[in-house]
């Protein structure tokens, strides 16, 4: 992290653009939204000074002028051997102070801003580096890089402004992604704090009840909560009672709800499990809904039950 005067210019280049230099704007229009975003190739303009920060333009990376490109001879390298683009050079060293100006906390922060290097710019970089292609070719015009690719403009579009009135334009776009991404992780590090709570009151139990729908498998697993089987929320008006996944791209759970419930509702759900106010149980057994808390949880014990006795 550095620490300059708010610029007066924010100098990236002119003509078609790319996700670095695009996300790269989204990090720095937000730290400094009174500072002129300028897109140009012109000599004077892309030459450091006191007044700008220039990004993806100018051949060299020197933090201390605010120049930070990767297309020169001598590409930056982060220590794993990797080469930077301008995102990743302008995460590095402005990262923590866009996070802060979320609303992060510092704790937080220290977290989440290694792990969205990793998972989110890390990959830009790459990409835009000629390092890492689509590995399934159904997907490869859905990766970011790709949708920000589709809003350039075409190639006989007949304004005059038309690259820079398309990179305003999804200016708007890319940061709606970067922050929503922030967002959820730091909301998923808030829930952690939550879960562990929980798991501390629930003790032995193999039934943790949490006040709200949140991420919980993550908790779960820092805190080698083995014995918990399934978890219990409220929901609207309704309670929900579902199973715990083993990984997070799978839905195999530790536990499945009882096959006697798959796909059943109202009347026939509670018939099946003799719960008054049962609702629902989805026919893959991951979830379950009931009408109140007390059922819920006599659901949620009667899944556990079940789970022992068939062991």
């Amino acid at each position: 992290m550095i620490s300059i005067q708010p610029p007066a210019f924010l100098v990236t280049h002119s003509g078609g653009f790319h996700a670095d230099e695009l996300l790269s704007s989204v990090i720095l229009t937000r730290l400094f939204p009174n500072a002129e975003l300028i897109r140009t190739r012109d000599i004077a303009l892309i030459t450091p000074g006191d007044d700008r920060i220039i990004y993806d333009v100018g051949r060299d990376y020197d933090a201390e002028a605010c120049i930070f490109d990767h297309h020169q001879k001598d590409v930056p390298l982060r220590d794993c051997g990797n080469p930077y683009s301008s995102f990743g050079l302008i995460w590095k060293h402005f990262g923590f102070q866009y996070l802060e100006a979320l609303g992060v906390p510092d704790a937080d922060a220290a977290v989440l801003h290694p792990e969205f290097d990793q998972d989110f710019v890390l990959p830009i970089d790459l990409m835009d580096n000629g390092k890492l292609s689509t590995a399934q070719p159904e997907l490869s015009d859905l990766t970011l890089p790709a949708l920000i690719e589709s809003l350039k403009p075409v190639y006989d579009d007949p304004r005059q402004d038309a690259d820079n009135q398309a990179f305003m334009a999804a200016l708007p776009i890319a940061r709606a992604f970067v922050e929503a991404r922030i967002t959820r992780k730091a909301a998923r590090l808030r829930a952690e704090a939550e879960v562990l709570t929980a798991i501390k009151a629930a003790g032995d139990s193999q039934i943790l009840e949490l006040p709200r729908g949140m991420p919980f498998r993550a908790a779960v697993e820092s805190a080698g909560a083995d014995h918990l089987l399934f978890v219990v929320h409220p929901r609207d008006t309704d309670w929900t009672l579902t199973g715990i996944r083993l990984r997070e791209d799978s839905f195999e759970l530790r536990a499945d709800l009882p096959k006697a419930w798959a796909g059943l509702t109202d009347e026939a759900l509670e018939k099946a499990c003799g719960v008054k106010g049962a609702a629902f149980c989805h026919n893959g057994r991951f979830i379950a809904v009931a009408k109140s808390r007390d059922a819920i949880l006599n659901m949620a014990q009667l899944a556990v039950d079940d789970v022992l006795t068939s062991a």
